[in-house]
């Protein structure tokens, strides 16, 4: 395999009346042909930011990617001029948003939106997107797919909701599918049938993921390689059997401490990571886990 997708010392800043936010600092990856990456760390800890800076979705202003690079291809995306990255965004590398009631325009309905990608990146015409629209709405499991391209998203459940984001984002062939916590607002039942979809996908179309999630439950059976992040760097990353097995970082440690487990005896408390995450208005100094960890050292 090669490499799809290289990430170097990315580092992401937001500019707000309250201050600096100081979001992304020195973020590192890479991301092989056809592999699974699944980036893990709780709410604030820069790992959907990190995938929105590489898809050249920060809002500007307050947002600014400061320094770093990010070789898809051969070709640092940061970069490229928003017409370049238009074209690349979409085609290339597609992104499954967390709510798919926001990520939807209400006004618009399902076919209209699955069409438009199809139109700019494929040059298909009314006839030719409308098909393959409701090719790919059966593809991912919604009946009578031909009349609900018709539809507005509030005819949809939460997850049909889903699995239109997600047709749309296979929609034309990305080589790259980054899911920012997709299953996140869907009941447990749903949550299992759309990871087994997506799973089912990516192997089909041959495609490189990036799955974001605050769930390790998630990651463990979708990933190949797990990162950990905190305070808006990573803190550790590995094989999913070295993560799950022989994971060094404290922090992780404390994450998997904190999940019960089907192969427990009943008698292991779960433990739990004393303290608060970091305000991410002040400028990191050191290691961002150290105020927590509890085999510290001090000076």
């Amino acid at each position: 395999m090669s490499t799809l997708l290289e990430v170097k010392d990315l580092v992401v800043r937001f500019y707000t009346q309250e201050g600096t936010v100081y979001a992304v600092n020195g973020v590192s990856f890479d991301l092989e042909e056809g592999e699974t990456l699944g980036i893990v760390g709780e709410s604030g800890s820069g790992k959907s930011v990190s995938c929105l800076a590489l898809m050249g979705l920060i809002p500007s202003p307050p947002g600014k990617v400061e320094s770093g690079t990010v070789v898809f291809e051969g070709r640092d995306l940061l970069t490229l001029k928003p017409d370049q990255m238009r074209l690349i965004r979409g085609k290339e590398i597609a992104m499954i948003f967390q709510d798919p009631m926001t990520s939807l325009n209400p006004v618009l309905t399902i076919g209209t939106q699955i069409t438009e990608s199809l139109k700019l990146h494929e040059g298909m015409n009314t006839t030719q997107s409308r098909k393959r629209a409701a090719d790919l709405l059966d593809l991912v499991g919604i009946p009578d797919a031909y009349r609900r391209l018709d539809d507005y998203p509030h005819q949809f459940s939460g997850g049909m909701r889903q699995r239109v984001m997600i047709a749309m984002g296979l929609s034309c062939n990305p080589k790259l599918l980054i899911a920012d916590e997709p299953t996140t607002a869907l009941d447990v039942t749903i949550q299992a049938q759309i990871i087994e979809l997506v799973k089912q996908l990516k192997d089909e179309f041959n495609m490189a993921m990036i799955w974001i999630t605050h769930d390790l439950g998630v990651v463990a059976g979708i990933a190949d390689r797990i990162q950990v992040m905190y305070g808006g760097r990573i803190m550790e990353s590995g094989s999913s059997h070295e993560v799950f097995r022989d994971s060094r970082h404290p922090y992780t440690v404390g994450l998997l401490g904190s999940l019960p487990r089907l192969d427990s005896s009943g008698e292991e408390k779960l433990t739990q990571i004393e303290g608060s995450p970091p305000d991410m208005r002040n400028e990191p100094v050191g290691w961002p886990f150290a105020p927590r960890c509890d085999v510290r050292e001090e000076l």
